[in-house]
């Protein structure tokens, strides 16, 4: 049974309700898990606003040791968590390693706090009088986060919270929640005290009480759009600070002048890596002009390519539960039934090894109208549409009315038309011959319209100003010789 993590330690009450973990690779149940009642998530968040009142005011000496600690038994330990990560989860662990990886990124950026957290100093704003701001946390943080990368978004938010002096109640998805406990474990070895980190497994019900407890004060999550709109909603009628990272349906634009051969390395990479269970995969690929024939056909071969199975050579793994699957699946019959062109299809892919688990290969569309559903929906699985139009202008205002935009990327040797494409294109995160543009740490994650309810975006910048508060302090101290009562209103002298 996977237990939640609560004031440094497992919790060992039995669970009133439970869920099934699988190995998506053999479709068979490896584990339980618990699901957290209302009481639980209380003691989490109880655990959480005690250890609050100390955190606060630990030193940034202090939280910057822990940081530096946690980076080093996490690097030291990657390979571990890899491991965990794709037995639950599914994808390769080349691919699991690569997550953890830049995962780091953000432990790294979070070990620079103490000059991230630099206030501003006006010395002698008005006569005797300084002005200057700090930054202080928020309090209790709820972090809940996807399946689809069970390391690296719950560090996305819990190093900078707790850098910030936050605490935090992890909720990570029910569908592959060990890696949560290897993070929570290693922080504690790291020096990080009881109460400041704590997990709990679960359903809407733990969801829920996250978004309503009042001693919780922000919350973070990534998830689909509807899930994003219902926590930003909920979390912010209830008073709470929310970011709520939403869905993506990111296109990738091919001009005639590109190079198709890099397109096609790119389409089949950002289009399958993870089996499709990114929400920065790239799920449409919009050819413009002459170039779709030849970039159809440069993909179709690399796709017969693609390894998929559970071996040390596989590039791509199952999808993460037979559920799941079964609705990409669904996406197939219905774009042939709305008249797209099948060039590939991903249930005939050749498996390596035991075929038995969540499988569904590389799947390919063409002439992919606007109005079907493999082009509306998020699939969130192993399926690329190419869809076709004669300009850029066409292109640019496909992606511009889509109700998405998280990301998307253009694939030209024109410097002018990319710097056109970056200026024009209203989308968050924008890459130029770079199919998957997730930004380094130093800059922050985040889309537009649909794919973000809040105005903060993931970690970096955006992150520390996210879990923190500004406050201005006006100071004056007087001099001997000052005196006097004046009732008018203060001003700058």
């Amino acid at each position: 049974m996977i237990k939640h993590w609560i004031n440094g330690k497992n919790w060992e009450a039995a669970p009133e309700r439970s869920g099934d973990v699988y190995d998506p690779s053999t479709g068979k149940v490896a584990n339980q898990v618990a699901f957290a009642a209302v009481s639980e998530v209380d003691a989490a968040v109880n655990a959480a606003a005690e250890a609050f009142a100390s955190w606060r005011n630990a030193s940034l000496a202090q939280r910057s040791t822990v940081m530096f600690k946690f980076r080093e038994l996490l690097n030291d330990r990657k390979g571990e968590l890899a491991q965990i990560v794709s037995a639950e989860h599914g994808k390769v662990v080349s691919d699991a390693g690569g997550e953890i990886q830049r995962a780091l990124e953000s432990v790294e950026y979070a070990c620079g706090i103490p000059t991230l957290l630099k206030g501003g100093f006006s010395e002698n704003a008005s006569t005797r009088v300084d002005v200057y701001s700090i930054q202080q946390p928020v309090g209790v943080v709820g972090v809940i986060s996807p399946f689809n990368f069970p390391a690296m978004v719950p560090l996305w938010f819990v190093p900078t919270a707790i850098a910030c002096g936050n605490t935090v109640v992890l909720k990570p998805s029910e569908k592959d929640p060990s890696a949560s406990l290897f993070i929570a474990e290693l922080f504690a070895e790291a020096g990080l005290p009881d109460g400041v980190l704590n997990v709990v497994h679960g359903d809407k019900v733990a969801v829920d009480r996250l978004l309503e407890h009042p001693a919780v004060k922000a919350i973070s999550f990534v998830g689909s759009t509807p899930i994003a709109r219902y926590v930003y909603e909920t979390g912010t009628s209830h008073g709470k600070r929310v970011q709520a990272l939403g869905g993506a349906k990111n296109h990738m634009v091919v001009l005639p002048d590109a190079d198709l051969d890099l397109a096609a390395d790119a389409a089949v990479s950002a289009g399958f890596g993870s089996a499709g269970e990114r929400c920065m995969a790239i799920s449409v690929v919009v050819a413009v002009g002459s170039s779709g024939d030849e970039l159809v056909s440069k993909i179709k071969s690399r796709i017969a390519d693609v390894k998929v199975g559970s071996g040390p050579s596989c590039e791509m793994g199952p999808l993460v539960t037979g559920v799941h699957r079964d609705k990409v699946t669904s996406y197939l019959d219905a774009g042939v039934q709305a008249g797209a062109s099948l060039v590939v299809d991903g249930r005939d892919h050749p498996i390596d090894g035991d075929a038995s688990g969540f499988w569904l290969g590389p799947t390919l569309f063409d002439h992919v109208g606007t109005d079907m559903s493999i082009y509306t929906d998020e699939i969130f699985g192993p399926v690329l549409s190419v869809v076709r139009c004669d300009t850029y202008e066409e292109a640019v205002e496909m992606v511009n009315t889509n109700r998405y935009g998280n990301g998307t990327a253009i694939f030209t040797n024109d410097g002018g038309a990319a710097r056109r494409f970056q200026n024009e294109i209203e989308v968050g995160m924008v890459g130029v011959n770079v199919p998957i543009p997730v930004p380094v740490a130093y800059y922050s994650f985040g889309g537009w319209k649909e794919s973000l309810f809040g105005d903060a975006h993931a970690y970096g910048p955006h992150g520390v100003h996210f879990f923190t508060r500004s406050k201005v302090i006006t100071s004056r101290w007087l001099d001997p010789s000052h005196g006097g009562v004046n009732l008018g209103f203060p001003q700058n002298t």
